[in-house]
């Protein structure tokens, strides 16, 4: 029953690759495990989780792990995009493009210039 109830968190865990995944009903209460590759899609899966559950939900206990802290998430340009546009996707504030780009001068040698495909490295803040 509770499983039926978070199936959209595990469609979600599956949807983002989460390793080493493993999901127990106990007494009510649905366990999963698993390691997400970054500590963003760790959030997304609690965010759903809190969208179903409320707050502080009494019927899951998750114990996601991350797999790459050194970083916040890695994010493949899609046409269109602007850093400022990623920024408030990661961070909720277009202004937090800076950071973006002080992360990834590796590769952008301007801001205002990104390309399709280009993996960038949004940092942790």
């Amino acid at each position: 029953m509770v499983k039926a109830k978070y199936q959209d968190v595990l469609d979600l865990g599956a949807s983002l690759n989460i390793q080493d995944g493993d999901v127990t009903e106990d007494n009510g209460v649905l366990k999963i495990k698993g390691t997400a590759k970054t500590q963003y899609e760790k959030n997304i899966i609690w965010d759903k989780i809190k969208e179903i559950g409320g707050d502080s939900p009494s019927d899951i206990k998750a114990d996601i792990k991350v797999a790459d802290t050194s970083v916040y998430h890695r994010h493949v340009v899609k046409s269109g995009e602007t850093l400022g546009k990623i920024a408030i996707q990661y961070y909720g504030k277009a202004s937090k493009y800076q950071d973006i780009f002080k992360a990834n001068t590796d590769i952008l040698k301007n801001p205002d210039l990104i390309y399709p495909d280009q993996e960038l490295i949004i940092p942790n803040l």
